[in-house]
């Protein structure tokens, strides 16, 4: 399950359970109405609640990720010390965005906001 709340120039989802490839295309739905708004945007991706993806997520989130590498100016990712190793990755490969790991959402907000 994923819960999205929409700000100005800022996407804060929340990855419940397993990720499925419905959720994903959720996500990308509300990346492509945010981007109608500016240029680039900010993602809070809060992902403590995830227990893991399906596999045509996967493939979806490469495609996505690719087709959107500077769409971002910064993504803050919230997770516990498992995603923390997976994330090591992500931000030379798909995307020219800030990307920092947080341990909650309070300092990850703050970070996004420039505070």
């Amino acid at each position: 399950m994923i819960v999205i709340e929409e700000e100005k120039d800022l996407l804060k989802v929340s990855v419940y359970a397993e990720l499925s490839l419905a959720d994903f295309r959720e996500f990308e739905a509300a990346v492509n109405s945010e981007l109608r708004g500016g240029p680039k945007i900010k993602l809070l991706l809060n992902l403590t609640k995830m227990s893991g993806y399906t596999v045509d997520v996967m493939w979806e989130d490469i495609r996505f990720t690719r087709a959107h590498a500077h769409d971002f100016r910064r993504i803050a990712v919230v997770t516990g010390k498992l995603w923390a190793t997976w994330l090591g990755w992500l931000p030379s490969a798909f995307t020219d965005a800030e990307i920092k790991h947080f341990e909650d959402t309070t300092t990850a907000d703050a970070w996004l906001h420039g505070r």
